[in-house]
């Protein structure tokens, strides 16, 4: 039973008195199991620095890496409600409000506007922790309403997906966000404003199937799942097997899917690039 004591410099000492790691101090990655403190991991742009896995971050995150310092938010007044009083395991506006406790956002997208390199961008960057990132009718007004200030300051617009799909309790409300979005970034194209359409990991469903794929420019973080239904769907529909990591982003530059995959690291310096190819209608004021 001595397996079962604990010694300090030879002197046996109770277990009550151990202390206990203070929660939030570490970091486990998914991946490798290597463990990091959080500051670290926070310092090292939320990438593991023994195997290079990208954790999933946040939208406030992505800004507080692409803009140069500060930056604007908008249309926070347009949130989700529980209109057609939908009900599964619990309703709708309990896991909005849920949702709305836990994270640090109002809704699956959050826009602002701030400066990458001294040129003005419009991004909308969705949040996989609230409700899975899904896309309910907020998530496309926004992303409308963000194109229409892109038009009107002649901004380009960039989208950070993030999402597992549409948002099931909004039934067809949802799915119309396709059509929606779709058809608001074909404006974009008219005027010669460029879209870019950052793909990370995962971005799924309809999401994938509208505006994910519009990009003047579509690029990925590394390793992120991108596709429209899952394997054994495709597999069960077209009766053939899959090739290994077909959803992965690797996979799609291969087959052309993808312009570029951009590590964490890289990405503001590598959008400077991409914006400095579209300069008609860049402002930099």
């Amino acid at each position: 039973m001595g397996w079962f004591k604990r010694f300090k410099d030879g002197i046996q000492t109770a277990t009550k008195n151990k202390m206990d790691t203070p929660d939030g101090v570490w970091h486990k990655c998914r991946k490798c199991s290597e463990t990091i403190t959080r500051k670290e991991l926070t310092e090292n742009l939320f990438v593991c620095p023994k195997c290079d896995y990208h954790e999933r971050i946040g939208s406030l995150d992505y800004f507080d890496i692409i803009f140069d310092g500060k930056y604007s938010l908008h249309f926070e007044n347009v949130v989700s409600k529980d209109f057609l009083k939908f009900k599964d395991l619990k309703s709708y506006q309990e896991r909005l409000d849920s949702a709305l406790e836990y994270t640090e956002v109002s809704d699956a997208i959050t826009v602002a506007t701030g400066k990458v390199g001294q040129k003005r961008l419009v991004i909308a960057a969705m949040d996989f922790k609230f409700i899975g990132g899904s896309m309910g009718s907020v998530v496309g007004e926004r992303i409308s309403r963000a194109i229409d200030l892109c038009l009107e300051e002649k901004v380009p617009f960039m989208i950070i997906s993030k999402s597992g799909g549409a948002r099931m309790m909004e039934s067809a409300f949802s799915l119309m966000q396709m059509a929606k979005t779709s058809a608001k970034l074909s404006l974009l194209d008219r005027n010669s404003i460029p879209y870019f359409s950052f793909m990370t990991d995962p971005t799924t469903g309809g999401v994938t199937a509208s505006f994910a794929m519009l990009g003047d420019i579509n690029f990925s973080e590394p390793n992120a799942l991108i596709g429209f239904a899952g394997p054994r769907v495709i597999k069960e529909t077209i009766k053939r097997d899959l090739p290994e990591g077909f959803q992965r982003s690797e996979f799609l530059l291969d087959h052309g899917f993808l312009d570029f995959i951009v590590h964490r690291s890289e990405l503001q310096p590598r959008l400077k690039e991409v914006m400095s190819l579209f300069t008609t209608h860049t402002q930099s004021a």
